[in-house]
């Protein structure tokens, strides 16, 4: 019997319209819609659905969007008879594994994640951070790098989404993230671009960020997960509620382990992995990490049928 691990996106993966043909079809998402509306006291269904797309790009509006299209997605999935045995979530996407590992009421997710996006928005004013991709070098190379131009110029570089092979991003100050920029390309990496974002997320500079949420995480009740969660901070699973709350704390302001979690999941047992939310950003990485190991997607209908297909269901 195959070993199914369920992998939530993260911020950069929504689409004005995302979820629309499931909001349509199931009333299971149609509640997920209506409880997130009236948990934040606006309509995220409204701006998942018509944007405008400037809206839906704003960080705080991002975050609680992508978990509630998620969160369906992974309903749907449930409503069919399909599960996993494993989750994870990119930076934000934790926050949705947790909620289908009942670790985290859904209601309760969604604030914490919109306060999250204000919080990361608000730790460093606009314009003073930055982040990049780099392409085609060596993470440790990388690390090695920003530690050096952070030691020279004495502001914050640092690398913070391990991606796959041959995608790391860094984040920091912008002068500091420019300076990297130059002498990572110097020293030989394919590309080195900046990123359309309006902070250093998973920088040291997010810690403020981190400090605020850890006030909002403190009342709420985040109880012992049904399954094991790959935390973003260790690369390692997590059940207990005690220990997903700090982790949660910690990882606004560290890195993004993806790689190694994969890694980790796949020699745990893993044989297959289901990208549950909008966009194929993960099952891209997926496939650069896991070489060969089934990576599959679930966003609309037909993606759904795919899956479902793929999974005998």
């Amino acid at each position: 019997m195959s070993k199914i691990a369920f992998v939530f996106p993260g911020q950069g993966s929504q689409t004005v319209g995302m979820c629309k043909a499931f909001y349509d079809e199931y009333a299971v998402v149609r509640d997920i819609f209506a409880e997130a509306d009236e948990a934040l006291g606006f309509s995220i269904t409204k701006m998942c659905f018509e944007g405008p797309e400037s809206d839906l790009r704003l960080t705080f509006n991002t975050q609680p969007a992508i978990l509630t299209a998620s969160v369906a997605c992974a309903a749907v999935l449930k409503e069919k008879g399909a599960s996993c045995a494993v989750a994870a979530g990119h930076s934000l996407g934790e926050y949705s594994a947790l909620v289908h590992a009942g670790a985290m009421k859904f209601a309760d997710a969604v604030r914490t994640v919109r306060a999250r996006g204000t919080f990361m928005q608000e730790a460093v004013p606009v314009g003073e951070g930055s982040m990049a991709a780099v392409l085609g070098m060596d993470s440790e190379k990388i690390v090695e790098i920003c530690t050096a131009v952070q030691n020279e110029v004495g502001g914050a570089v640092q690398a913070v989404n391990f991606n796959c092979p041959g995608q790391v991003v860094i984040a920091g100050a912008v002068d500091p993230v420019n300076k990297a920029i130059e002498a990572l390309k110097a020293a030989g990496a394919k590309r080195a671009v900046l990123l359309p974002v309006s902070a250093p997320f998973h920088s040291t500079l997010m810690q403020p960020a981190a400090d605020r949420l850890a006030e909002v995480l403190a009342p709420i009740e985040i109880v012992d997960a049904n399954i094991p969660v790959i935390a973003n901070v260790t690369a390692a699973p997590v059940t207990c509620g005690a220990t997903i709350k700090e982790l949660l704390v910690k990882q606004a302001a560290s890195p993004v382990l993806w790689e190694t979690s994969v890694r980790n999941m796949v020699a745990d047992g893993v044989d297959t992995f289901v990208e549950v939310g909008p966009g194929k950003v993960l099952t891209g990485f997926t496939k650069k990490i896991a070489k060969g190991i089934p990576a599959l997607n679930v966003e609309d209908p037909a993606s759904l049928e795919k899956t479902l297909a793929a999974l005998g269901l």
